[in-house]
C-alpha cells in the first residue's frame, strides 16, 4: 500500500480514482495526502465493498463512491465533468481478502460454501450454474486459458463425470474433485488453485474488464497523471505490462521508416521497474507474495 500511494505522486488538491475500493485501505491512505479541495472517486463492483465506501463517504466530503465496473470508468468521469482532469488511477486487481474469507462468497477452496465466485452476486451466472451446464471442452478451455492449468482436460473430464452423479454446488466439493483429478501438485500450492482462478476470472470477465479499464484510465488522466496497477498473477500483469509498453512506444510505423521517437506520439512513460512486495510485507500478509506493481505517467 505504501509503495502504491507513493507511486501516485499525490497532489494535495488533486483528483484521484481508486478503481478497486475493496475495504478502503488504499483510499484511506490517499485521503491522508489530500487537502479539503482534493477529491477521490472510488468504484467497486462488490456490493459489500461499496457499502463500506458509502459509510466512509458519509463522513468525508472529499470522497464519492459508485457501484460499477472498470468498463464504466469513462462514463462516470464524464458524468462528473472531470474528464481529462484525473491526477491518478489505481487498480488493485484480483479477489480481496474479505471475499476470500467469507465462505458464502464461494471464492475459496479452503472454506466450505456455495460455489458462487461472482464479485457482484446480483449479476450474471454463478460458478455452480456454469460448471454444471457447460460442455467439457469449454471447462477445459477456461481452466487452461485463464487458470494456466496444464491438466485442464483431465480435470474437466472428471468434473463432467462427477456432475452426472450429483450437481457440484459447493466450493469444497469442486476442490476435492480437482484435487483428485490433478496428477501433479505444486509445492506450497493447493492443487485446485489454478482451476478456481480460471473459473473466477472467466465468470467475472476480469481480463476483459481490465483491458477496458486501462484504456479508459489513459483517456481520463491529465498530462502528468499517474497509472498504478497491482497484479496478483501472470495474466493480469502481462496485460498491464503490454499496455504500458505499447502506449510508451506510440504509433506503429514500418521498421525501415526513419521516424524519431518524438514523433511517434507516445502516451505513457513507464516509471521505474516492476515492484514486488517486500519480505517484511509478505511476512505480515502472505497473500502479497505474488503481488507485482507497475507504474506509468501520461505524457500526451
Amino acid at each position: 500500500m505504501r509503495e502504491a500511494v507513493e507511486a501516485l505522486a499525490i497532489k494535495e488538491e488533486g483528483i484521484y480514482i481508486d478503481a478497486t475500493f475493496g475495504r478502503g485501505g488504499h483510499s484511506r491512505s490517499i485521503l491522508k495526502h489530500l487537502k479539503d479541495k482534493g477529491r477521490l472517486l472510488v468504484i467497486d463492483q462488490d456490493p459489500d465493498a461499496i457499502a463500506t465506501a458509502v459509510e466512509l463517504e458519509e463522513r468525508d466530503v472529499r470522497i464519492e463512491s459508485r457501484h460499477a465496473q472498470f468498463s464504466s470508468l469513462r462514463e462516470l468521469v464524464e458524468e462528473k465533468g472531470i474528464f481529462g482532469k484525473i491526477d491518478g488511477v489505481l487498480f488493485d486487481l484480483g479477489v480481496s481478502s474479505p471475499q476470500l474469507d467469507q465462505a458464502e462468497r464461494g471464492f475459496s477452496f479452503m472454506r466450505d460454501g456455495p460455489l458462487d465466485m461472482r464479485m457482484n452476486p446480483t449479476e450474471g451466472i454463478s460458478a455452480a450454474q456454469w460448471v454444471n451446464k457447460v460442455a467439457e471442452k469449454e471447462i477445459a478451455d477456461v481452466l487452461f486459458q485463464y487458470g494456466e492449468e496444464k491438466h485442464s482436460r483431465r480435470i474437466a473430464r472428471r468434473i463432467v463425470e462427477e456432475r452426472k452423479e450429483q450437481p457440484i454446488e459447493t466450493t469444497t466439493r469442486l476442490a476435492a474433485i480437482v484435487k483428485e483429478a490433478n496428477p501433479s501438485w505444486e509445492r506450497d500450492k493447493h492443487p485446485a488453485t489454478r482451476a478456481f482462478q480460471g473459473i473466477r476470472i472467466y465468470i467475472n470477465r476480469e481480463l476483459d474488464e481490465l483491458k477496458s479499464g486501462l484504456d479508459q484510465a489513459l483517456e481520463v488522466l491529465n498530462i502528468g497523471g499517474r497509472l498504478v496497477v497491482i497484479s496478483f498473477h501472470s495474466l493480469e500483469d502481462r496485460i498491464a505490462k503490454r499496455f504500458i509498453a505499447l502506449q510508451a512506444k506510440g504509433d506503429s510505423y514500418p521498421r525501415d521508416l526513419p521516424v524519431p521517437q518524438s514523433l511517434m506520439n507516445p502516451k505513457l512513460k513507464s516509471i521505474g521497474k516492476a515492484v514486488r512486495a517486500s519480505s517484511r510485507e509478505i511476512d505480515a500478509n502472505p497473500r502479497a507474495r505474488s503481488a507485482i506493481m507497475r507504474v506509468a505517467e501520461k505524457t500526451a
